[in-house]
């Protein structure tokens, strides 16, 4: 997020964590030039990437990492399909990219973190997605939609990114956690 841009999720003041699925490049670079395409200007300071949980800190942060890490310990790798475009529209201003394959790990990562050391900033329902234009003019919005309605690509998940957001909103990645492969206990993908 950056400074002076109104989030229904992210105050100015507060210091976040994020847990997110990266996208990998040169898939993410090409998303970003999208994003750009279209008049995001957080399109450079954000990379593209699927938002787990955006969560207020009010915890040690070593705790955070240990529950996330304790979280993710069971998973193994999953692919994710993005297929098309979608809308929040009117609720928000955002066209992104839809997760078809691994939408519902995700959503079980999303459930699986939120506990006792993460609770979800967001007011909305979570809904996985690749943000592809957010709070640009409804023109932007519409030729961001109609441009890539039938675009597909395709990549493994097998780590997620900690982020740290800072009182000024700037977003800074602390850590990146990888999924134990072959743990007892398996929730991840087929």
């Amino acid at each position: 997020m950056s400074e002076g841009h109104i989030s229904p999720t992210v105050r100015p003041g507060q210091v976040y964590a994020g847990v997110v699925i990266r996208l990998p490049e040169p898939l993410g670079r090409e998303l970003r030039d999208w994003r750009a395409s279209f008049g995001d200007t957080q399109a450079g300071t954000v990379p593209a990437h699927i938002t787990l949980m955006i969560s207020a800190r009010g915890k040690d942060w070593d705790e955070l990492v240990a529950h996330v890490r304790d979280v993710v310990s069971g998973w193994e790798p999953f692919h994710v399909e993005i297929n098309g475009t979608g809308t929040f529209r009117p609720l928000t201003p955002v066209v992104y990219l839809r997760i078809g394959r691994g939408f519902e790990e995700c959503v079980r990562l999303h459930r699986e973190l939120h506990g006792d050391a993460m609770h979800s900033a967001s007011p909305f329902e979570f809904h996985p997605h690749v943000t592809l234009a957010h709070g640009t003019t409804e023109e932007d919005l519409d030729r961001a939609q109609a441009m890539l309605r039938t675009y597909r690509a395709g990549f493994m998940v097998d780590h997620i990114d900690l982020y740290e957001a800072d009182e000024h909103g700037a977003w800074h990645v602390r850590d990146r956690i990888p999924f134990g492969a072959g743990a007892v206990g398996h929730r991840g993908g087929h």
